[in-house]
């Protein structure tokens, strides 16, 4: 059995980070697994710009942004492995690969690094009605089929979700001259970010319809035409309010899940609402020694924040195999309530001199005017005002190092809204 300090699952953009945090400090034996043919992840076929803003002070593309880690891999001479299927790891870190070059491998590590990303919600997921027609595809494929792949997709679209790579798909196939008859969106509130709305939708006249959902998709051998209709707040269709428009292409956005069945392989207990592991404050999961970074651990907005926390996985993943870390064994949980579905990280290990911690949070609704309030027991740690929080935008909150001092272990901090 090979043997490896740090073992990365996943070279997308949150393995690379980890990867580079992890040798800066100090690691020189990390190993990161792919299965794709190069490195990056899924920002090779997000060829539209806005990444970076945060990272590099700079607008990039997907495949620059994706570049400039890459290049820092290279100049480090971290080595990674393409084409490379992960089919097991153990509790015990022990993590058996797969490739055409080596056969299986076995391989015992240190630690490791969980960074596969996520998938989209298929349509078997959604129960749509009908038949299964040529042309119905989720955004994410459509997006590899026509900035990768060089195909055209389709001419008239209806799009079923409004998760940020359906507008960005809106906006692309709007660009290479198809027609984009609407997008429906099943909830009351759009699942994107407000910028994407405006620049991928408002600019280029394509309506948004909240609160209505595909009924149906006619057609036997490709896509002849969908029916939509308003659902009441049950989400159930409303009989009456139906609206059939002719098109050749469904795009499914419905929707992002973790990537996490190795996750359940090596025994990581998951969160019922992320769908990803469940972390401490060193994004350490509940099994010793393997950390999750990136969509993997939850759903992120933008690169830049999945870089961030990744490098902080690789840090502490670097102080785990070099006998560093600054647990202590007094842990502090931290629950969601009160319009906060969920918070990352889920738990503290509380030291002697605590650092400041930073929560990421999605809502469960869309809220206006309200406090973001943190409380342990009746003390209230921290109280922000929120004008606007949106369950399509990701919420950070950083709790300082003095306001942690004084918690005791077992102690709850509750994170919830008030008017």
């Amino acid at each position: 059995m090979k043997q490896h300090d740090i073992v990365i699952i996943g070279g997308g953009p949150a393995g690379l980070a980890a990867a580079v945090a992890a040798w800066d400090a100090g690691v020189r034996d990390v190993l990161i697994l792919e299965r794709d043919d190069s490195l990056g992840g899924i920002l090779n076929q997000c060829i539209h710009n806005g990444f970076g803003l945060h990272t590099f002070k700079e607008e990039l593309t997907g495949p620059e942004y994706a570049d400039r880690f890459v290049r820092q891999v290279e100049e480090r001479g971290i080595p990674y492995k393409l084409r490379t299927i992960v089919a097991d790891v153990s509790p015990e870190r022990d993590v058996l690969y797969v490739n055409s070059e080596e056969g299986a491998v076995s391989v015992r590590a240190g630690a490791v690094i969980l960074a596969m990303g996520c998938r989209e919600r298929p349509r078997g997921a959604l129960g749509l009605p009908g038949f299964r027609p040529a042309g119905v595809y989720t955004a994410g494929t459509a997006q590899r089929l026509m900035n990768i792949e060089g195909c055209r997709v389709g001419k008239e679209v209806v799009i079923l979700g409004s998760g940020d790579i359906g507008l960005i798909m809106a906006r692309r196939m709007t660009l290479e001259g198809a027609t984009v008859k609407l997008v429906a969106e099943l909830m009351p509130y759009s699942g994107g970010l407000k910028r994407n709305i405006v620049q991928c939708l408002d600019d280029y006249g394509i309506p948004l319809r909240l609160s209505h959902t595909v009924t149906r998709i006619h057609g036997k051998e490709r896509v002849e035409a969908v029916t939509i209709a308003a659902v009441d707040e049950a989400r159930r269709p409303i009989p009456g309010t139906e609206e059939t428009y002719t098109c050749d292409t469904l795009l499914l956005s419905c929707g992002l899940l973790p990537e996490n069945e190795l996750s359940k392989k090596a025994g990581v207990r998951l969160s019922r609402v992320t769908g990803g592991p469940e972390v401490d404050d060193s994004l350490e999961t509940s099994v010793a020694g393997v950390f999750a970074c990136g969509n993997v651990l939850h759903v992120h907005d933008l690169v830049d924040f999945v870089s961030e926390e990744a490098a902080r996985a690789g840090r502490q993943a670097a102080a785990y195999v070099g006998g560093t870390s600054a647990r202590q064994g007094r842990t502090v949980t931290i629950r969601a309530e009160n319009g906060v579905r969920y918070t990352v990280p889920q738990r503290l290990n509380m030291t002697d001199e605590p650092e400041p911690v930073t929560l990421r949070f999605r809502v469960g609704d869309v809220y206006r005017d309200r406090s973001l309030v943190v409380r342990a027991g009746e003390r209230e740690l921290r109280r922000v005002k929120k004008r606007i929080l949106t369950p399509g935008e990701m919420g950070e909150l950083t709790l300082p190092a003095a306001v942690l001092a004084g918690l005791e272990a077992g102690a709850e901090i509750r994170v919830g809204l008030e008017d």
